[in-house]
């Protein structure tokens, strides 16, 4: 290997690299803006109930099927993201493990394919709660 070799192969590792940052960076870009939007989404929710209980089902249904869209959205980008990273996210600790590993190396768990279990909601979270009597 000449010397040109390995200057080239320093150039593409570093253009590689810079690559995968400006990926991580717009993907870290658009899972905020998709979660701003879920949340945004949950407060016409809460408004439009608010302001007629009696509103049309199909109303929050629609809605609600937004949610879902963005949330699936999410996860792939989610999946994307730590793919470029070269590791999973345990969905029982939260570790970061391996991309190769099909269990955490943390707890034990089971690594799940995010390309099953799409109506998973347990990663939903709200910063407040309320009871609709």
């Amino acid at each position: 290997m000449g010397v040109m070799d390995v200057f080239n192969s320093a150039s593409k590792g570093a253009s590689d690299k810079a690559k995968n940052m400006s990926e991580l960076s717009n993907l870290r870009k658009k899972i905020m803006y998709e979660e701003e939007r879920i949340m945004e989404i949950f407060t016409d929710i809460g408004k439009k109930y608010y302001l007629n209980p009696n509103e049309d089902p199909a109303v929050f249904k629609k809605l609600c099927d937004d949610i879902n869209i963005r949330r699936r959205r999410i996860k792939k980008m989610k999946f994307d993201f730590n793919n470029i990273k070269g590791c999973k996210i345990c969905p029982k600790c939260g570790a970061e493990v391996s991309a190769k590993f099909q269990f955490c190396g943390s707890c034990g768990a089971s690594i799940p394919d995010p390309n099953l279990d799409d109506d998973d909601t347990s990663d939903i979270t709200l910063s407040y709660t309320y009871q609709i009597d």
